[in-house]
């Protein structure tokens, strides 16, 4: 009974694990603020999310797998880096010290027709 206890708290413990780690949204584009790949900072990354998995294109526009090893921590296949990202999914740092921040979508720009 007790083994029978253990190994069920035990899988219980991992799916609250990475059911915690979806419940982040890091979709958006992002900022390199600091030690960016591309020449200068500011320019743009991507990053579109697929519940653990992750489409990352940085600020250099190259494109990688990544995914939420755990809440907290990603990692990027290509770049063979992991980074941690806040719990509000806003920044990301990756090991090496580049930084990036979510940026707000740009704004609709909405046509009036004109009669």
């Amino acid at each position: 009974m007790k083994a029978a206890t253990s190994v069920i708290s035990i899988s219980a413990a991992l799916i609250a694990s990475g059911a915690a780690a979806q419940d982040v949204n890091l979709n958006g584009p992002y900022q390199c603020l600091k030690a960016c790949a591309a020449a200068a900072p500011g320019q743009f990354a991507f990053v579109t999310q697929y519940g653990r998995e992750l489409n990352v294109v940085n600020e250099a526009g190259i494109g990688s797998r990544a995914w939420i090893d755990y809440p907290g921590r990603i990692w990027v296949e290509r770049a063979h880096e992991g980074a941690i990202y806040s719990p509000d999914g806003t920044t990301i740092q990756f090991d090496s010290g580049t930084l990036w921040h979510r940026t707000p979508p740009p704004p609709l720009l909405l046509r009036v027709r004109r009669r």
